[in-house]
């Protein structure tokens, strides 16, 4: 059984606390963010700094006592914010400096990806690192003026520390408000520069493609896999789109991906115990990781590990997604129903004490299978990181076994054993803390992973875990008018959901009703994006925002939209529109989808790689769908043979329909390649027509 981390306990504690007897301030023991539900807040509920919430209350505090406002804005499972709030929020001298000088507002950027998003956008025109603990000063109208990340509480070695800046901008504040009004002014001024439309002209799919894969190339590293050097994240979006490419016949890119999640898979990046990826490595060879464990990336990898499998064949990837899907049904499922957000890097306030391992305690714990287990794992005499050992493969199986003179079989039911033992010695550990916090937008990607598991390795308690998550989400994530929330603990948020939760979801909701040919999921998908059109796409140039059109707007229209570690939601909606238009024989939705894209491919001309969604919608949208329609009323076992046949091919912008009226004779018709062919219910005829289709080029996606 888990040992709970302290945090785990705390917030618990925290959020199961009276609160009615409580002042509004929190009183002497807590500040306002103790009626917060967000863990990160709670996590600062107990800080002598007066926090507040973002909202009105704070700005009219600041407004009426003309001081500067300090916005701080973090995550629960964030090793630098643990480390400044530890060095400066929980210190009484920061404190009252913080608290006699400025109005300090404290935000949680998994709940508030809007405030998160302005602010960092914001904070880099600054120049400052992109990163968290994200640090803002500003006016009392929300207009920032200075920007930092992590801090040291005091000076050194050239870099001032939190309590001198502090006192510096205080006194800036007081004696130079020219300065301040200069700072705010360029800001606003060079946000305002970002938020006028990139000029388009027109648009070359094959050249966007040929340049994006050149950028591609130029960083990618051929001796260890992934992109550029260290620190190094796993960038699925590049991986899908590479696999992408190399379906159709480019082999460099489909090899560049395989390199890389092959490398990833075998690293320390990856939990050789647990399953699951941690979510970048502070490294170039993989070895050292940033040890926090992120929902989407989870989902997102798997997603990547799947396009391998079905391009390559090769079932190392297959079992590579289902380590995800055990890791996060074993340490991720909420209670309810839905995924929590991450877990934590640090235990016990080291970071990653959890993962690592000594000689020591393996021999004790494994017998006489430690040395082979040791030998295959990297377990030295001095360990691999600071004394101690981070499991790794340096080499596959069967290379090992070559050198070793065991078979792979025997040297796997080995590994297995051993890895259940040390995974059972590593429960009584310390564990991380765990945001329970459910986010609409990464649980729309896992419902996706979960439905393609289940298609591609024909798991249906896949297709049932994600059935479950979507099913929470719907009931307990919608008001009662049926607008999207952002998160749930405990409850559901009262935040609106952003562009980001209704992409995700309606994603996953496509890729659950593709692997089980329900209508139902269908039909709330486009309902779904029919309210996003209506909440998120600009009248005046087609464009979609991250925020409703219902919901608090910041100071400028702005937003970091590219594809990052996790896909561009703007580029996603209108993937997943131009979908939807070929499932639901819409016109209209291909129509919107073209508007919107129109509108922002021109940032994809000029840096491709930044926007790889972008390419892959122009790519859906250029090429003509294979359309796969479902007649009549089958049997679930023929219905299910058919659907397999279709799994089994790579078919390029595939649209799958499902008509199931008793009337109509019941099989599939292929429509693809210019051509619909006559109704099949024969599995080998539609095997047979399905590896004759012309998929050439010009009929391809990518």
């Amino acid at each position: 059984m888990h040992h709970r981390a302290k945090g785990e306990c705390t917030m618990s504690l925290l959020s199961e606390l009276n609160k009615n007897t409580l002042p509004p301030d929190g009183g002497e023991r807590f500040n306002r963010l103790i009626f917060a539900r967000s863990p990160y807040l709670l996590q600062h509920a107990e800080n002598p700094v007066d926090w507040y919430e973002w909202g009105d209350a704070a700005f009219d505090k600041a407004r009426s006592e003309n001081r500067p406002v300090f916005l701080s804005i973090g995550y629960a499972t964030c090793h630098w914010c643990h480390v400044m709030a530890h060095e400066s929020f929980m210190d009484t001298e920061v404190a009252t400096l913080l608290n006699r000088h400025f109005v300090a507002i404290k935000v949680d950027r998994e709940e508030r990806p809007d405030i998160d998003d302005f602010y960092m956008t914001a904070s880099q025109l600054m120049g400052a690192r992109g990163g968290w603990p994200l640090n803002i000063f500003m006016t009392p109208d929300r207009i920032p003026f200075m920007a930092i990340t992590y801090l040291p509480r005091l000076s050194r070695d050239g870099m001032t520390g939190f309590l001198d800046m502090l006192a510096n901008i205080a006194a800036l504040w007081r004696q130079r408000p020219d300065l301040i009004q200069k700072n705010r002014s360029a800001i606003m001024e060079a946000l305002g520069d970002m938020a006028r439309p990139v000029e388009q002209g027109s648009v070359d799919l094959a050249e966007l493609s040929r340049r994006a894969m050149e950028q591609i190339a130029g960083i990618y590293d051929v001796e260890m896999g992934g992109f550029g050097g260290a620190p190094k994240f796993p960038m699925p979006p590049y991986l899908i789109w590479l696999i992408g490419q190399g379906r159709n016949g480019n082999r460099q890119a489909l090899d560049m991906a395989l390199n890389t999640l092959r490398r990833i898979r075998m690293g320390g990046i990856w939990d050789h115990l647990g399953g699951g990826v941690h979510r970048y490595a502070v490294d170039r060879a993989w070895l050292v990781p940033h040890f926090e464990k992120m929902l989407y990336d989870q989902a997102l990898v798997a997603l990547a590990a799947l396009d391998a499998c079905q391009a390559d064949g090769d079932a190392f990837f297959l079992h590579m997604a289902e380590d995800i899907f055990s890791f996060a049904e074993q340490e991720l499922r909420s209670p309810e129903g839905g995924f929590c957000s991450a877990l934590d890097a640090d235990s016990e306030g080291v970071e990653g004490k959890y993962y690592l391992w000594d000689k020591q305690e393996i021999d004790e714990c494994l017998g006489p299978d430690a040395p082979l287990f040791r030998r295959f794992y990297d377990v030295r005499d001095n360990g691999n990181f600071e004394g101690q050992t981070i499991l790794n493969m340096p080499e596959t199986l069967e290379k090992f076994c070559g050198h070793e003179g065991c078979t792979p079989l025997d040297a796997e039911q080995t590994m297995e054993r051993c890895r259940l033992l040390l995974l059972e010695r590593r429960k009584g550990r310390v564990r991380p803390f765990r945001d329970a916090k459910v986010v609409t937008a990464w649980n729309g990607l896992m419902i996706a992973a979960l439905a393609k598991g289940g298609m591609v390795g024909n798991k249906p308690e896949y297709l049932e875990r994600a059935g479950r998550v979507a099913t929470f989400i719907l009931d307990r994530l919608r008001r009662t008018d049926g607008r999207l929330l952002r998160s749930y603990l405990g409850g559901p948020s009262g935040i609106p959901a952003f562009l980001e939760d209704y992409a995700c979801l309606c994603f996953g909701l496509l890729e659950l009703f593709n692997a089980t040919l329900e209508p139902s999921w269908l039909d709330l998908a486009l309902g779904l994006a029919e309210d996003a059109v209506r909440l998120f796409q600009r009248r005046e140039d087609g464009c979609f925002t991250t925020i409703g059109s219902d919901a608090e707007q910041m100071p400028a229209q702005v937003t970091l939209d590219h594809d990052g570690v996790t896909p561009s939601a703007a580029s996603l909606m209108v993937q997943v529109l131009i979908r939807l238009a070929r499932a639901c024989d819409r016109p209209d939705l291909l129509n919107q989808a073209a508007t919107a894209l129109t509108a922002t491919i021109g940032k994809a001309r000029h840096q491709p790689l930044a926007h790889l969604g972008a390419v892959e919608a122009l790519a859906l949208l250029e090429t003509e769908p294979v359309v796969i329609t479902f007649h009549g009323d089958m049997e679930e076992q023929e219905r299910s043979g058919l659907a397999a046949v279709v799994r089994r091919h790579f078919l390029p912008n595939l649209a799958i329909r499902s008509k199931p009226d008793p009337a109509t004779p019941a099989g599939v018709q292929v429509c693809g390649a210019g051509t619909c062919y006559p109704v099949i219910s024969n599995v080998a005829e539609l095997d047979r027509l399905l590896g004759n289709i012309d998929l050439s080029p010009a009929h391809s996606v990518r």
